[in-house]
């Protein structure tokens, strides 16, 4: 399971001109679930997410979490970062889990995630989504379990 955290101030989801979800300052984490990615993988990922040291202190320093600064969260649904890249010219998606599987870890980890008392928002699984963001610093990392 692999997370991408981009630290934002703002950033949202479009599915047919239609905002289905959108966040403040915070993260935008696009989630990418593997053929054998369990919930217990899924709910270590939320857990390290929720404490990922990403935003400034008063001095300056990244040793703020979103949960310390009481940031938002919007997570979306990316099923390419499972992509196979290691040869050719197109990436092969054979590691990725299936649609059925996918969706089931991907609504467990933003389940993870509501359980903070952070607000959550999301994208639409499987949905062809427009993603506008505000990437602030810019700061991404990934993550994974």
């Amino acid at each position: 399971m692999k997370a991408l955290l981009q630290r934002v101030t703002h950033a949202k989801v479009t599915v047919e001109n239609q905002t289905v979800g959108e966040i403040q300052s915070g993260l935008l984490v696009f989630l990418g679930v593997e053929l054998n990615d369990t919930e217990a993988q899924a709910k270590k990922l939320a857990q390290r997410l929720l404490g990922y040291r990403m935003f400034a202190d008063s001095d300056d320093k990244t040793n703020l979490s979103v949960s310390d600064i009481q940031g938002e969260i919007l997570v979306v649904s990316q099923f390419t970062l499972a992509a196979d890249t290691n040869s050719g010219r197109r990436p092969s998606f054979s590691t990725a889990a299936p649609p059925a599987q996918a969706q089931a870890l991907y609504e467990f980890f933003v389940d993870q995630l509501r359980g903070s008392s952070l607000t959550i928002a999301t994208g639409q699984f499987g949905g062809a989504m427009q993603v506008s963001l505000t990437n602030d610093g810019p700061m991404t990392f990934l993550l994974t379990v």
